[in-house]
């Protein structure tokens, strides 16, 4: 049996900037003094003069990505996702959203697996707010793999985009043949009885559960959406045809991210169940980062649960 490789999100999000520095000189990236926790240090000592710390000051940040974007430069705007969406979220609306500026937002540290750092940090609403904001694309890899290539396209769209990374390893799912479109959902597992759209770091735990589920006999489709806003309509819609029921996964609130997403589409054309996996619209808790998942039903074996439940729904 292969090896398992780990990494976290973030770690693949700082080697990406530095890959993006080496070949386009109008690259800035600006960090409110977490350069060593959102690993843009990596690109700070590569690029130092393409680089500029803002202090703890995220909302300036935000204006200060603006101002750059406004003069031609691509701009990597980051921190923590409960400060780069909540603290500064007026600035990120008004000053990048409404002018729809090239600025990107690395949002580092996201949901319940930033672990002891408890509910203060937590960032379970960020995904809600960004996809409030009007032309924002939003996207939230499951691997270091599509974490590289969440960058670069996101380096390439012009435009606002919101990246969601995590603290916390995570398996690799894709290899170097995968292909990475923003607004294009994967599938990664075909099966008729029931579809788990998963994303983030619930994909690993999507695919995990799917193969309990077939020990029981029960066929479990699964999809992995990368792109949370413009959300795939083509692959749920055709998910919902196929299997008839819909469970979605995410370390986010149930509220605003992935669930409603997927159930506004759901509601709109095909009407089948949707059951959402998520932190159950409560705060976090200090913890070690996987045995508050487990706490949180963020794992594969509440996934079966719901799973089980929803296909009863049909």
């Amino acid at each position: 049996m292969s090896e398992v490789i780990k990494t976290a999100t973030r770690d693949a999000y700082g080697k990406a900037l530095v890959e993006l520095g080496n070949t386009d000189k109008k690259i800035v990236v600006l960090d409110a003094d977490l350069a060593a926790a959102t690993k843009t240090g990596m690109f700070k000592k590569a690029h130092p003069e393409k680089f500029i710390d803002c202090g703890i000051a995220e909302s300036n940040m935000m204006g200060v990505a603006a101002g750059l974007a406004s003069a031609g430069y691509t701009v990597f705007a980051s921190s923590f996702a409960m400060f780069a969406a909540g603290r500064a979220f007026e600035q990120v609306r008004n000053s990048i959203g409404y002018t729809h500026l090239n600025v990107k937002i690395g949002a580092t540290h996201a949901g319940i697996s930033v672990g002891e750092d408890g509910a203060s940090h937590q960032c379970c609403e960020d995904i809600g707010l960004m996809r409030t904001i009007p032309g924002m694309v939003i996207l939230n890899p499951a691997d270091d793999v599509e974490a590289r290539l969440c960058v670069l396209a996101a380096a390439e769209h012009q435009g606002p985009v919101y990246m969601r990374f995590g603290r916390l390893a995570v398996p690799r799912i894709f290899d170097e043949n995968y292909k990475f479109e923003i607004g294009k959902g994967a599938l990664l597992k075909d099966g008729s009885d029931v579809t788990i759209i998963a994303t983030g770091l619930m994909v690993a735990e999507a695919l995990a559960a799917a193969e309990k589920l077939a020990q029981e006999g029960v066929s479990a489709r699964v999809v992995n959406m990368a792109t949370i806003k413009p959300i795939d309509r083509g692959i749920i819609i055709d998910s919902a045809k196929k299997t008839g029921v819909i469970v979605t996964a995410e370390e986010h609130n149930i509220i605003g991210g992935l669930g409603s997403a997927v159930a506004e589409v759901v509601c709109e054309t095909v009407p089948v169940p949707v059951v959402r996996v998520g932190v159950e619209d409560t705060f976090g808790k200090s913890g070690p980062a996987v045995q508050l998942l487990h706490e949180f039903g963020l794992d594969a074996e509440n996934i079966c649960e719901k799973c089980r439940k929803a296909v009863k729904m049909k």
